[in-house]
């Protein structure tokens, strides 16, 4: 480091405010320890020579081996490179070195531990925040080595206007700025700043300059600030001020001077362009060691940033594999969902009219619950209607498709079960030979079923599985379209007449049946068949029984029992908004259908001796059932339909407490036989 304790940077100037004790020309110095450790401001307008004058200040301080910083906003301090070895560090391809944030640390122990001249350029970064972050973080790191090293240096700040601003809006690197120029001088590290707005200069840095350089100023507002600074005779002449011309206050020797600075001795990259041919100078190189080192970071912070697009890319990766299986998922839902049509459509075709009875179709759909648009669109098999289908066409295509395994040996033996006893109860002329032979053929067939099905799959000890007859588009169609636009499910009268329909297109002696399920709560089959009028025969028995499981009337309740389901179908169609008395209303309304009304009166579970059978009557219709009068019936049905009075009675009701098909004792009459009972308790041990 040089000696010289003064750099000779200008000469006396005449004129307003020129030094009385000193002759025009003689030189002006500066102290070198002020300047490198004291706060400094330098302004003028355009043209007026005040970055002249800092590279003046400049370049006798690199002539004497002090190092400095400059942070060069408009890319013009590159042609000190020209005579000095100094490092040009920024982000245009014309610097030795591009720097970011990452390589503040290393710049800074460059400039101070290794007196490296620096000029960090920040006109060439695109993003301003980068630049600015750039800048603090490099203060940040002189401020604190300053405090340990104790060793003078120069941080210059061009256009400092925009860092420390006098309007507010200051963000952290202005308020790093200002911390220097308030702390830096006893730690050793001094500033300039640079401006040629000296109003939009936070005047809290200006007033603790230790020294202020006033070139040419023309606008009021900056005249002003010098009037209050320097005295109302200098705001006037400052105006009058020729290029590198400028008022000169020290506080070390307490003085205003007016100074004329020397011409940089190096390229001036910051002057206006001319009609002159551009040339520019053979610029110094610094040592490649220094770039080696800043390479080595700039070669790790790529590395890192090569890392994070590689995890970028493999997160964009996971979030695809994510939002592919959030589509899966929302697919397996869509087909959850058409599954559970599906099976409404095979509850559909449960409904429809039993093999060989005389029962019309259920007025109901494919489910107890509000009808779709679908279903109210129309009454063809038009466009409305395919709509509709449009989810079951898989799986009916699929049902269609595996039909080798749909038609069993089960199911032909419960066919032919099926025909000869549905003949029979139909009160059909059968040959008794050849009824004879079309049982002893079911059984036989049944036998061969259920031995054959027993080696792949379990079937309930007490009867035949619950199998289910193979769906088509068309049943599904016939299923789904079954209401007409005048109901609306949900309603109290449309729960009723489905559920009525249901129970009415069951078989005689199937109703019956149903009566003793609702009698008993549970039983078997074989009992249930017994109490109805049938006989022990269990082929017969689940023959009658398969109706009124399909019809969703009673439901599996273990051990080859079955439980009477019509409460819990209501409680359903209502999604269990019902208490238990609205629910029993209804069920009794239902139940009109093929309870007799004696039965009726008392709980579903009562004793059989304690309900009275209905009266004999003597006169009977051709069809079997009792005459009663018209007007009487009309108006017990409308009073059903319009209150759903438990006690009402129903023209239908009467002939379901007649003797059954096969001409034996009625259920209604009789309640649970004693053979019935026994047959029970057999089952059971």
């Amino acid at each position: 480091m040089s000696e010289e304790e003064a750099i000779h940077v200008a000469d006396v100037s005449e004129g307003i405010g020129g030094d009385a004790t000193a002759d025009p020309g003689a030189p002006v110095e500066l102290p070198v320890v002020d300047v490198l450790t004291g706060r400094s401001f330098i302004t003028g307008k355009s043209g007026s020579g005040k970055s002249n004058t800092a590279s003046v200040v400049i370049e006798n301080l690199l002539d004497n081996g002090f190092p400095v910083m400059i942070v060069d906003t408009d890319g013009e301090y590159y042609g000190l490179k020209e005579e000095y070895e100094i490092l040009h560090a920024g982000a245009d391809d014309e610097c030795d070195i591009v720097v970011s944030p990452e390589h503040a640390e290393k710049l800074a122990n460059l400039a101070l531990e290794q007196n490296v001249p620096i000029i960090l350029d920040v006109s060439g970064y695109l993003e301003e925040d980068t630049a600015n972050e750039l800048l603090l973080e490099v203060v940040k790191q002189l401020f604190a080595k300053e405090k340990r090293m104790k060793k003078p240096f120069l941080l210059v700040i061009e256009e400092c206007h925009e860092y420390i601003p006098e309007g507010g809006g200051m963000d952290e690197t202005g308020k790093m700025l200002i911390k220097v120029g308030k702390r830096g001088r006893k730690h050793g590290l001094g500033i300039v700043g640079i401006s040629q707005r000296p109003a939009d200069v936070k005047k809290d840095f200006i007033t603790q300059c230790d020294w202020l350089c006033w070139h040419r100023l023309t606008w009021d507002n900056d005249t002003k600030v010098v009037g209050r600074i320097l005295g109302s005779k200098y705001a006037s002449a400052v105006e009058d001020l020729g290029d590198g011309e400028a008022f000169l206050m020290t506080d070390w020797d307490e003085s205003i001077r007016r100074i004329q600075f020397h011409r940089k001795q190096t390229f001036d990259a910051g002057a206006t362009p001319g009609l002159d041919d551009f040339e520019r100078p053979e610029l110094k190189s610094v040592s490649s060691d220094l770039v080696g080192e800043l390479q080595s970071i700039s070669d790790e912070q790529e590395r890192r940033e090569s890392e994070l697009a590689d995890l970028r890319q493999e997160l964009d990766k996971k979030d695809q594999r994510i939002q592919e299986l959030e589509r899966e998922l929302e697919e397996a839902r869509d087909l959850s969902n058409m599954a559970d049509q599906f099976a409404q459509a095979l509850l559909g075709k449960a409904e429809a009219p039993y093999r060989g009875g005389g029962g019309r179709p259920p007025a109901g759909g494919d489910r107890l619950g509000p009808a779709t648009a679908e279903d109210q669109d129309s009454e063809g098999g038009d466009a409305g209607d395919q709509s509709v289908l449009k989810s079951y066409d898989e799986a009916v295509a699929a049902t269609e498709g595996g039909g080798e395994t749909d038609a069993t040996p089960t199911d032909d033996a419960e066919t032919a079960t099926e025909s000869a006893e549905s003949a029979a109860d139909g009160g059909a002329e059968v040959d008794p030979d050849a009824a004879g032979s079309a049982r002893a053929a079911a059984d036989s067939a049944r036998a061969t079923a259920e031995s054959t099905a027993s080696g792949s799959a379990a079937v309930d000890e007490s009867g035949p599985p619950d199998d289910v007859d193979p769906v088509t588009r068309d049943d599904v169609a016939e299923s789904a379209l079954r209401f007409d636009d005048a109901i609306e499910l949900g309603t109290r009268e449309a729960v009723i007449e489905e559920l009525r329909s249901r129970i009415e297109s069951l078989p005689e002696l199937s109703r019956g049946m149903l009566r003793h399920y609702r009698r008993e709560g549970a039983s078997d089959p074989v009992a249930a068949h017994i109490d109805a009028g049938g006989d022990g025969d269990s082929g017969h028995a689940y023959s009658r029984h398969r109706p009124i499981r399909r019809a969703g009337l009673i439901r599996h309740a273990g051990r080859g029992h079955y439980a009477y389901a019509v409460p819990d179908l209501v409680r359903e169609a209502y999604a269990d908004r019902l208490d238990e008395a609205q629910v029993d209303e209804v069920v009794r309304a239902v139940e009109t259908v093929f309870v007799p009304p004696a039965e009726l009166s008392y709980p579903s579970d009562a004793d059989p001796d304690d309900v009275a059978g209905p009266e004999p009557a003597d006169d009977l219709h051709p069809s079997g059932e009792h005459a009663r009068d018209e007007r009487t019936v009309a108006e017990d049905g409308d009073a059903l339909a319009a209150d759903g009075d438990p006690t009402s009675e129903d023209p239908r009701a009467a002939s379901d407490g007649e003797a059954g098909a096969d001409g034996g004792e009625s259920p209604a009459d009789s309640g649970l036989s004693d053979a019935a009972r026994r047959f029970a308790e057999r089952s059971e041990r």
